[in-house]
């Protein structure tokens, strides 16, 4: 209970007020906020369908309160685990094994799945409709969370603001974002890719790994990867403390998730083949 009393106490949220008035200002917070908003929404169609499901069994005029209420309540807890989830990875392996976790959700982004909406039962009253959204979200969100905390970097107004943007618009259009998606498949493999740099880069900042990558890369390797990136006009540097390994981890997390996610497309898809016959 104290890290929720920690949470609420008036002295931290000024604190996330202030940070968030400062953040701001510069141009990389929105690209985070973008970032954040695309992963919740690419991440999160399974929980929209869920939404819809729950709510289906109720009167039209409680419809909607119970996809509003429910989103509200999935909003704040999200939140919440989000914040925990992004401090827990401040600590040393943790950022790496939640890295290697980003890429197998990157990676099952590309293989297709079998539809189960009989699954999600559809609730009689309003109440109820909240309950079973509250409920699902928390346990089909696990992806989510890991992926908005390794965005986020640990920027609270980051998770909050992406957070509190991308459901609702998750609720909203969720009948246009999985349209979307089925006739743009190279949405999902582009948000996969984005993921899978995601995953690269909070590997490569993992506090047992970032002083490895640093050491390997202030010798020569690192020396002649600046020659070749000032030659080529680029400000990337790999040698004191530059960012250079970051974003050669966070492309080599691209590769990985495209090449997995595709062998793992194509065992399913021949599964289901023999399936069929």
């Amino acid at each position: 209970m104290d890290w929720l009393l920690h949470i609420l106490d008036p002295a931290t949220i000024k604190s996330v007020f202030v940070q968030f008035q400062v953040e701001m200002q510069q141009p990389a917070f929105w690209v985070a906020v973008g970032k954040i908003i695309w992963i919740n929404v690419l991440l999160s169609g399974d929980n929209a369908l869920v939404i819809a499901l729950a709510c289906r069994g109720l009167e039209p005029k409680q419809r909607m309160w119970g996809m509003i209420l429910g989103a509200a309540a999935a909003v704040i807890l999200r939140i919440i685990f989000t914040g925990i989830v992004a401090t827990l990875m401040e600590l040393p392996y943790l950022k790496l094994v939640g890295g290697l976790a980003l890429i197998v959700i990157a990676a099952k982004l590309l293989v297709p799945e079998q539809e189960e909406e009989d699954g999600v039962k559809a609730a009689s009253h309003l109440w109820a409709a909240v309950q079973i959204v509250v409920v699902a979200d928390i346990v089909m969100s696990l992806d989510n969370v890991i992926a908005v905390a390794a965005a986020a970097n640990g920027s609270v107004p980051l998770l909050i603001l992406g957070l509190a943007i991308s459901v609702p618009l998750i609720v909203a259009g969720a009948a246009l974002i999985m349209a979307l998606l089925t006739r743009l498949p190279v949405l999902v493999w582009l948000g996969a890719a984005l993921l899978g740099w995601v995953a690269g880069e909070v590997i490569a900042t993992d506090p047992a790994v970032l002083p490895l990558m640093h050491s390997f890369f202030s010798g020569s390797v690192g020396t002649g990867l600046d020659s070749l990136m000032s030659s080529l006009g680029l400000g990337i540097r790999f040698t004191n403390g530059g960012h250079g390994g970051e974003i050669v981890c966070g492309l080599i997390g691209v590769a990985v998730v495209l090449a997995v996610g595709t062998l793992w497309r194509r065992r399913s898809m021949a599964g289901h083949a023999e399936q069929a016959a």
